[in-house]
């Protein structure tokens, strides 16, 4: 084992024991392998910068490298595809840890011997990683123990270099495994650049549920940034209240361009709310709710609820309209008494009819205490003829709330 600190810089000799160049940089392919194996060194030569290939090395350790060969190819330097820099791309950058489930700064790499060839197994993070590579080799002899992260375990790397889109496709799955909080925390500790890196990566869904945990700021400087068409399907994606917040949130020109790429179904729900003032129970709601009407058994409501297109993320309550043909709202059944209950029993009769609403107008922060005065998931949003608009989820209360309690 050994660590980069302890070759970058060491000298580079000749199959006759002549020293011919210096190791610059240590050169690994990212993306295919849990563990990256040397490729080749960058050495350099006065001021020439050239590839040295790992089948010309015949030893390579903190003494440096010799080579198998006094053949030299002098050609300039070129980074390849999938190539990754040690020195240039990864010490000094952030990474984000999935198992610890935070962002760290990489102090040292550490590199293991398997066989024939070297691999990257590890990245130091604690102070003595950067101590090694502070203090001269002769007066560094630290043995507290140091923190590595297991390169498996690697989620993210905050590299400049060109091909980050490689490492993001090994990443995707690992971060994916992640809850869309903890992802969306972990890329909020990083540049702009990367947060957008990393909601790009993911799946429509992840990234889409990613996003709504983020700030509206932070949502849409990444639709930004994002290409247009990627930027829209997101959109559809999200919740449509949080995508009115996003798309509120954007220059008219840059929205109206986002807007007019989504889907019609979804246009139509976001278009409604957009016409709502944001501090009021309309601004405040979303269209993602479920209903059935009550002359609806509980065996063909549950069948309903499979064959939905789309199923809202968190059913808090199930709304029970007059009919199929109207929203008029007359009862409200919880999913935990509809699937307890017996198959052929109407839910018109299971159906509690006394509930608390709000009307579109309704200010926010009355909306928002209502729900937290009748300790309630969600409330409905009903117009003047009775008819449900959409509701006001305790997530979206909460916000509200919580900031005024903690002033």
């Amino acid at each position: 084992m050994l660590y980069l600190s302890q070759v970058i810089g060491r000298p580079i000799y000749s199959f006759a024991g002549e020293e011919i160049a210096t190791i610059k940089d240590v050169i690994v392919l990212y993306g295919k392998e849990d563990y990256a194996p040397l490729i080749g060194l960058v050495a350099r030569y006065r001021r020439r910068l050239f590839f040295m290939p790992k089948d010309r090395l015949k030893e390579f350790g903190t003494a440096g490298a010799k080579l198998k060969t006094d053949i030299l190819d002098l050609t300039p330097f070129s980074r390849r595809e999938g190539e990754i820099l040690l020195a240039k791309d990864v010490l000094d950058k952030q990474l984000i840890d999935i198992d610890g489930k935070r962002v760290v700064r990489v102090n040292d790499v550490q590199l293991i011997s398997v066989g024939d060839e070297w691999r990257v197994t590890g990245a130091d993070v604690s102070l003595q990683g950067f101590l090694r590579r502070l203090l001269p080799t002769g007066l560094y002899g630290s043995k507290k123990p140091v923190e590595v992260i297991d390169w498996a375990g690697v989620g993210y790397l905050a590299t400049d270099s060109k091909t980050v889109t490689v490492q993001l496709k090994s990443s995707k799955d690992k971060l994916s495994k992640l809850h869309p909080v903890e992802i969306a925390q972990l890329a909020e500790a990083l540049s702009p650049i990367h947060r957008t890196d990393i909601v790009g990566s993911l799946d429509d869904e992840i990234a889409a549920d990613t996003l709504e945990e983020m700030s509206t700021e932070n949502q849409a400087r990444i639709l930004e940034d994002l290409d247009e068409e990627r930027a829209a399907d997101l959109l559809e994606e999200m919740s449509p209240d949080d995508a009115v917040d996003v798309l509120e949130e954007l220059d008219d020109e840059k929205a109206q361009e986002l807007f007019d790429l989504m889907e019609d179904d979804e246009k139509v729900d976001v278009a409604e709310l957009m016409s709502y003032e944001a501090d009021t129970a309309g601004g405040l709601m979303t269209t993602e709710l479920i209903a059935i009407p009550q002359n609806l058994t509980v065996s063909q409501s549950i069948n309903y609820l499979r064959q939905m297109a789309r199923t809202p993320h968190m059913v808090y309550y199930i709304y029970i309209t007059d009919n199929a043909d109207s929203r008029k709202l007359v009862g409200i059944i919880t999913l935990r008494i509809l699937i307890l209950s017996d198959p052929n029993e109407k839910i018109g009769n299971l159906m509690r009819t006394d509930f608390q609403s709000v009307n579109p107008n309704e200010p926010s922060e009355d909306v928002a205490l209502k729900i937290a005065e009748y300790n309630l998931l969600a409330i409905p949003v009903l117009n003047e003829d009775k008819e449900i608009l959409g509701i006001v989820t305790v997530d979206d209360a909460m916000e509200i709330l919580l900031p005024k309690h903690f002033d």
